[in-house]
Order: C-alpha cells, then structure tokens, then sequence
C-alpha cells in the first residue's frame, strides 16, 4: 500500500551520522502492517460521520504535518524545480488524492474488510501495467501464472458463482480503482521523476502537501461542512492521517533502508488479513468463507508476480 515518491536509485539515504541503536526492524515491520490494516477500519469510522472526501482532506492534513514535523527535525528542503513540481503534483493525485478518496468512497457502500482486500490487488495490477508501460520489466510464465491466479482469488472474493449476489458493484469497482491507481502512480514515477537529487522525505512531503492542496480545492465544491463536529469519527481521521499517513511512511523508509524494498513490501500481504480481522472483530462485518479463501489466492498470486528471474551469471575463460 505504498502511496510514496520512490525516485528510483534512491532506495536509503546514505545517513550522515553514526546511526543510532533503532528498534528491531521486525518490530517495526509488524507496527506498519497494523496500521496500514487498521487504515480501513478508521476510513469506515470516519466516512460514518464525515463525507469520504472530508475524511480524505483530514487524513492528509494530519499526514502532511507529520512529514513538515520530520523534514523539520532533520532539516530537510522542500525540492525545487518547476518541472519537479509538476512532476509531484500528478504523482500526488495519483498516489494519494485519488486512490485515498475512492476507499472513502467505496467504504460508504462496502465492508472495510473487502476495501482491504481489493487493496491487496494492487501488485497484480501493477504487473499487467508493467508488461506494456516498462519494458525492462519481462513477463515469465510464474509471472503470469500468478496474474491469473491472483485474479481467480479476486473473482472467489467477490463470489463470481453467485452473479455477485449481495455486492454493492459500485463500492467494489470504486476500491479496484482505487488499488489500480497506485501502480498507475509508481510507473509514472518512475518514468518521470529519477535522479531528482532529492530524498526521500523532502519528495513526499512535497507530494503530500500538493494532495493535500488538491483536496482542499476540491472538497468545498462537493461537500457542505459538518453541523457538528463527531468526535469518535475526528478521532478516527486524525490517527488516520497522522499514523496511517504520516508515521507509516518514515516506517517503511526506515525499513528499506535497513532490510531493503524487497522485504519491507512484504507488508502488503499482511494489509488484508489485519483489516479483515479488524473489520470483523471491532465493527461486526460478516464473513463468508469465500473471502478469507479469496484472500489467500490474491496474496498467493500477489507474491508470484512479484518473483523475477535471477540474472544470468557471465563467465569470463
């Protein structure tokens, strides 16, 4: 569920002191599995109070104060550029303001633990862009063999056998939109925004301001302001943003810079099973057994497509 500028080329900043004893990144691995899958359940306690794009306005207002509170810590620049900017603001809309609205709105209509599932289908799509938008990135048949796989689960969560019988069709396509829109943002930024020079950190909190920005723009124009202020739901936001958003993203730099990229997007396939577990447990959302079954296809065909073959070694005589 990464919703990050990535710069390729730039997977950890070198550190530029003695680095400091840290948590174990096993610790740190588990704390953002369970707050990008608690993420669904608080979009579905704010969405009960507040519109989807209100929710979205607030997660990244927290979010975005988080980001300035860490550049400012670590004294980093906003980055500089017309065409960087440019660059970051469709990157933002994208990554954040996009995909962070449709949830929202998918969750009007939908469990939060299908939400987090159909998330869970973002490296598939990811995969079908590849093929045609990279081509440094070649299909192979586990490859493949996993994109059919992973979109068989889809079709078992959403119980295809039973012509989709007791699904809101709009709220599911809104959250596949919104999972889809995720790799759309990656390939983009890989396309457009390598060796920029700058880090990480400055890059997102750039890109999160510019979303911010946009929904602040856009949020007036569709919604009519609260009556009254609900503080559960508020409450629900705020964490949303400043943990969901916010700490979740210094989270996972700090594991790609300790463990690598490879590992630390392993949290993708925990996502689903804690917001399934959430949803279930703390909201009363029904279960079927055709979606923990689903899941488990979806995240089998989501690690497959993620295997890429191993270079071939050259041998000098």
């Amino acid at each position: 569920m990464s919703t990050v500028t990535t710069p390729p080329g730039r997977l950890a900043d070198a550190p530029s002191a003695p680095a400091r004893r840290r948590i174990d990144w096993r610790l740190r691995f588990a704390a953002l599995s369970l707050i990008w899958g608690f993420s669904f359940l608080l979009i579905k306690v704010g969405t009960g109070a507040y519109a989807p794009f209100q929710v979205t306005l607030g997660r990244l207002l927290f979010g975005t104060a988080v980001l300035a509170a860490a550049m400012a810590v670590r004294r980093e620049r906003l980055p500089r550029g017309i065409r960087v900017w440019g660059h970051l603001a469709v990157a933002a809309f994208l990554l954040n303001a996009l995909p962070f609205s449709l949830f929202a709105y998918a969750e009007l209509t939908i469990p939060s633990t299908l939400a987090g599932i159909c998330n869970a289908t973002s490296p598939l799509w990811g995969m079908a862009l590849s093929l045609v938008a990279l081509s440094e990135d070649r299909p192979t048949r586990v490859r493949v063999a996993g994109l059919g796989l992973g979109f068989l689960g889809v079709l078992t969560v959403l119980g295809a056998w039973q012509g989709f019988h007791g699904l809101d069709a709009t709220g599911t396509a809104l959250a596949l939109l919104g999972s889809l829109s995720y790799p759309i943002g990656w390939i983009y930024v890989r396309r457009t925004l390598a060796g920029t020079g700058d880090s990480h950190l400055s890059m997102t909190g750039a890109q999160l301001l510019l979303a911010t920005v946009q929904l602040a723009v856009v949020t007036p124009l569709f919604t009519t302001p609260p009556t009254r202020l609900s503080l559960g739901p508020l409450l629900a936001i705020a964490a949303l943003g400043a943990l969901g958003t916010g700490l979740a993203v210094l989270l996972q730099y700090g594991l790609v810079a300790e463990v690598g990229p490879t590992t630390a997007q392993m949290v993708t396939y925990f996502i689903p099973v804690i917001a399934t577990a959430a949803g279930v447990a703390l909201l009363g959302e029904a279960l079927t057994w055709s979606t923990p079954v689903g899941a488990v296809i979806v995240l089998t065909g989501a690690a497959l497509t993620q295997i890429r073959p191993k270079p071939r070694r050259t041998y000098r005589r």
